[in-house]
């Protein structure tokens, strides 16, 4: 005779929006093991009510599945708390930040620091204000993009970098008139200073991703898609060795690892419901805020500058090719409309060649899709491709991309266009670049406004807005089946993984300019409550 299984924990008398169409909004689920065993009415829940079997009233609060982050760097946030935060209104108040920074760090250590953009201020940076302040500190600064940075004479010099160094093939160093640096570095030139940086070992970076779950358990996160490099992969196996990995990770690689992993035999899809391979990430182009994203005509203002294409059709058919016969999917960064333009001509060319391996189970992927030309908007959906996106650029960037995109804005961020089309929305944060908080994206995806309200009425390019049930799949199923875990993550039904947050506010019904101030009162990963404020 089969028995009804005991739960551990049964949450009642909640608003339980379990995203599954067939279950719709139930009132309670109960949990065993880590899982799911059930989702249902409160009187259904006695059948599963054990002797040691904890049942907590939820009091009519809101449980969500967890939210899923497509798109972050996990090392890079979880070391940007400990750097200085440039996301100054003005260039006055950065330098006053490094500045304090400086003289109260030992002396001749590095001074770092993350979030500066030049677009909002009314000068322009350069070494020489940095040196006044910096007191023999070497000091580096990433933009908020990450396609730019900022460094002093003392980073210059400890680089090797000065007025006879070359531009490298994908990447430029600013020179002022007479052709010295000027402390400016856009795309792979900032490489030539990121190798002088000091590197964290593999302990520290462990100790940094550990901290780094907590926050973001806080923001409701239950999984990532993270797109650092080699060391935060080692990092994040250390932890799961230990036992101590709480968050579901989709690893992507960087192309230069795509031969060693290749030689190893890693595919995508390699590894298991903690820690498992994603795609193999390619830069198309660069970005918006400093004007090197790939464009099919001129920046606005800027006759002379189309950006920078990274890598064309040709570069992506070669590196798709041999992605795909190892296993791999893509993920290819694609901002500007002709680096968006170059990245789907590529996929439709390995589409068509019979002489190159069929895609990998995974999908692939383009990473912002922040515009597009419109002859190139049904593509993704015809591909086969996600749109893996991040809404809170939208309202970071509005008044850059109207500044330099002009007309062109029609077609960014095009989120209801895209789901129109057909295609596969996944959202992230792009954290450190935004932060984490998927609320704030929510905010951005349903509003385009910003959390200030602006532009008021209905938000920027309003006819791109997505309704909340859009915005909240985006941020769950469709990242969950994006990392192959469809039914197992961003869904609460039976056999799934007990990953949820749980609300006081409904975010499917609250005013929607309420959406950026929601926060959890508890998020629970594999049936433990890894956060909780109640």
């Amino acid at each position: 005779m089969k028995t009804t299984p005991a739960a551990d924990l049964i949450l009642t008398d909640g608003i339980v929006h379990t995203l599954d169409p067939a279950l719709g909004t139930v009132q309670a689920i109960a949990i065993a093991d880590g899982r799911i065993i059930h989702a249902g009415t409160t009187d259904g829940m006695r059948s599963f009510a054990g002797a040691d079997t904890e049942i907590l009233p939820l009091q009519g609060r809101v449980l969500l599945p967890g939210l899923i982050d497509a798109h972050l760097h996990l090392e890079q946030l979880a070391f940007s708390a400990k750097e200085v935060d440039c996301s100054t209104s003005t260039l006055e108040e950065c330098i006053s930040r490094v500045e304090n920074q400086c003289r109260l760090a030992p002396e001749g250590t590095w001074i770092l620091g993350h979030g500066w953009d030049q677009n909002n201020w009314n000068a322009s940076s350069d070494h020489w204000s940095l040196d006044r302040v910096s007191f023999g500190h070497p000091v580096y600064l990433t933009a908020k993009s990450l396609h730019a940075g900022w460094a002093n004479s003392r980073a210059l010099s400890l680089a090797g970098l000065d007025r006879g160094t070359a531009d490298p093939p994908d990447g430029s160093l600013q020179r002022d008139g007479q052709g010295d640096l000027t402390g400016i570095l856009t795309e792979g030139a900032m490489m030539l200073i990121s190798r002088a940086l000091p590197k964290p070992g593999i302990e520290e970076t462990a100790a940094a991703l550990e901290a780094c779950q907590e926050s973001l358990w806080a923001h409701g996160l239950t999984a990532v898609h993270d797109f650092d490099g080699p060391t935060c992969f080692q990092a994040l196996q250390l932890l799961k060795e230990r036992g101590r990995l709480a968050i579901r990770v989709l690893k992507s690689l960087p192309l230069e690892s795509l031969d060693a992993a290749a030689t190893l035999g890693m595919r995508s899809g390699f590894g298991d419901e903690w820690l498992r391979i994603g795609a193999i990430k390619v830069f198309a182009d660069g970005a918006l805020g400093p004007r090197t994203a790939a464009m099919l005509s001129p920046y606005e203002g800027e006759p002379q500058n189309c950006g920078r294409c990274l890598h064309d059709r040709e570069s992506l058919f070669d590196i798709g090719r041999q992605a795909f016969t190892a296993g791999f999917a893509l993920a290819v960064h694609a901002i500007g409309d002709r680096a968006n333009h170059e990245t789907l001509a590529a996929f439709e060319a390995l589409r068509r060649d019979p002489s190159a391996a069929p895609q990998p189970a995974m999908a692939s992927r383009i990473e912002h899709v922040q515009l597009l030309h419109p002859d190139d908007l049904p593509a993704l959906a015809r591909l086969g491709l996600i749109a893996s996106m991040q809404p809170i650029h939208a309202t970071s960037d509005m008044r850059a991309a109207d500044r330099y995109w002009g007309v062109r804005t029609k077609m960014s961020y095009a989120w209801r266009s895209l789901e129109t089309a057909g295609a596969t929305l996944a959202f992230g944060s792009d954290a450190p670049v935004e932060s984490p908080n998927p609320f704030w994206g929510l905010h951005a995806a349903v509003t385009r406004r910003s959390r200030e309200g602006l532009p008021a009425t209905d938000g920027w390019i309003p006819e791109q807005r997505l309704s909340r049930e859009s915005a909240l799949r985006a941020y769950t199923a469709a990242p969950a089946a994006l990392a192959g875990s469809s039914g197992q993550q961003g869904v609460l039904r039976r056999g799934a993984h007990a990953d949820l947050i749980l609300l006081d506010e409904d975010p499917l019904t609250c005013p929607e300019d309420r959406l950026h101030a929601l926060r959890p009162r508890a998020t629970m990963v594999a049936g433990i409550w890894r956060y909780r404020d109640f």
